[in-house]
């Protein structure tokens, strides 16, 4: 049984997966809305590129379609640099935080008290 046979009769399968993965990426997208915080609003992001390149693939198999597979390349290139730019992004406004907490502090304790 070759590959092509084994994928054509599970294509109920693969529905099933997408299906799954659709809802997955819904409270992948609820999660990125409500956060409560930055960094679970990167990790839902992260998930949703994820979960989108592997849907991708799944079609690519599905459909048999050669190009598919570049596009997901594409797509995970794509995905792990915006994750990589947003994390820099939360990192360097997260110091700016912390460094006025601590200025902020430091003009407290210098003040004179009169």
């Amino acid at each position: 049984m070759s590959v092509l046979e084994m994928i054509r009769q599970n294509n109920g399968l693969f529905y099933g997966i997408l299906s799954v993965l659709a809802v997955m990426l819904v409270l992948c997208l609820i999660r990125a809305a409500i956060g409560p915080r930055i960094a679970d609003r990167l990790v839902a992001v992260n998930m949703i590129g994820t979960m989108v390149i592997v849907s991708i693939a799944i079609l690519a198999l599905v459909k048999n379609e050669g190009y598919l597979v570049d596009i997901c390349l594409i797509y995970a290139l794509i995905s792990f640099l915006s994750v990589i730019v947003l994390t820099r992004i939360y990192t360097g406004v997260y110091r700016d935080a912390k460094e006025e907490e601590k200025e902020k502090k430091e003009d407290g304790e210098h003040a004179d008290p009169e």
